[in-house]
């Protein structure tokens, strides 16, 4: 009989910017996952340091237990910090699970609800012309959806011209890629509620897949005002920590797309509640997933096992990976086999993947120290990023 017992907690800071979990049992089937708060790396490593004590000696196919543990035995609990931590612990005990039984993680779910899954890549450049040869590069390279940040810094009212030039980036898209391309806008909270309707007016005209983060997902008790002034998918939840989060913009009826990240949301365990609770709401996931191969293969599970599972975004070509790409870390580099715009069933045990451990290792002798930029406006106030 196999002793699952975890008796060895590894981390990897790798580049571009992502912490790397490995966790390995007595009997030695080990899991990985991707803990990590982008630009605070460093943070969640050490939260997951003082969480190692209860991990070391705990039985990995006890997932729920040491989910309620951590998440329940804190007296301050939710966050970015420790729900991050929390969530690349969980992806990796799924993984050793799957592995244990020879199944993917989606059969310990419920099973696969679809054989595919379409996944959307980012578009980025600084004028609506180069954003659509951008576009145009994404579909040959297989994509059918592309998503693209429709403002830069933005004040707290802004000018005309600022909104304007978002509605000419999204008019430059759509005319490069017709109308059979979905195009997602993120606005990445960087629009304030006194200007938020005027964005929305002037993107609605090109048809947008879904505007999200609107605002930021503190504010978005806005949200009411703006989903009764527009024909758009409204999608928030990047910047959401839990089910407990997500229940009241669902309570609220705002929303038509919940955005999860796999590595900030408490993981596989949490994630598939809160699908499971937009369900009954009538909205529908894409799980947030600018980051590696194991919160992508991990979005990927739940986006196999939830009828309410729309879309996926990946990473692969992101402006953010300089000096690493999604991929580069898998032995098989064309493990998630896009096709025709859509990721086919994985079908390997645990999260489906196989991750290269010799480039890790050597890829965290190097590390990273990313950090997002601070923007400010012309005053030299803050503004958001």
């Amino acid at each position: 009989m196999q002793d699952l017992t975890i008796t060895k907690v590894e981390l990897f800071r790798v580049p571009p910017r992502w912490l790397f979990l490995k966790l390995t049992t007595a009997s030695g089937i080990f899991g990985w996952g991707e803990p990590v708060v982008e630009g605070r790396a460093a943070t969640v490593e050490a939260c997951i340091r003082e969480i190692e004590e209860h991990l070391i000696g705990h039985p990995a196919n006890k997932i729920e237990d040491f989910w309620q543990m951590i998440y329940r035995g804190g007296f301050y609990r939710g966050g970015p910090v420790l729900m991050s931590a929390l969530s690349g612990i969980d992806q990796a005990l799924w993984d050793i699970k799957g592995k244990a039984l020879g199944v993917p993680v989606y059969e310990l779910l419920g099973g696969a609800v679809r054989d595919r899954v379409r996944i959307y890549g980012w578009v980025n450049a600084p004028t609506p012309a180069q954003l659509a040869i951008a576009a145009l590069q994404r579909l040959a390279n297989g994509f059918t959806a592309i998503k693209f940040n429709a403002c830069e810094k933005m004040e707290w009212i802004d000018s005309p011209a600022k909104v304007a030039e978002a509605g000419d980036k999204m008019a430059a898209l759509r005319a490069a890629v017709g109308d059979d391309v979905l195009i997602g806008v993120d606005l990445h909270g960087r629009v304030h509620k006194g200007q938020a309707k005027a964005i929305a007016q002037v993107l609605e005209p090109y048809r947008p897949f879904f505007l999200e983060e609107l605002v930021l997902a503190e504010n978005n008790d806005a949200l009411r005002g703006i989903a009764n002034f527009t024909s758009t998918p409204i999608a928030t939840g990047e910047r959401m920590y839990s089910r407990w989060d997500f229940k009241r913009v669902l309570e609220q009826g705002t929303v038509d797309i919940l955005q999860p990240d796999l590595s900030h949301a408490g993981g596989i365990t949490e994630v598939k509640k809160i699908a499971t609770m937009a369900e009954a709401y009538d909205v529908a996931i894409a799980p947030h997933c600018p980051l590696g191969p194991i919160s992508l293969a991990s979005a990927l599970q739940i986006d196999f096992n939830c009828s309410n599972a729309l879309i996926q975004e990946t990473s692969l070509g992101i402006h953010y990976n300089v000096g690493a790409d999604l991929t580069d870390y898998l032995v098989d580099p064309n493990e998630f086999q896009l096709t025709n715009g859509y990721v086919p069933l994985l079908t390997k045990p645990g999260l489906g993947i196989e991750i290269d451990e010799a480039k890790v290792r050597a890829a965290a002798r190097t590390g990273h120290n990313w950090k997002n930029p601070i923007w400010r406006n012309p005053d030299n106030s803050v503004t958001e990023w």
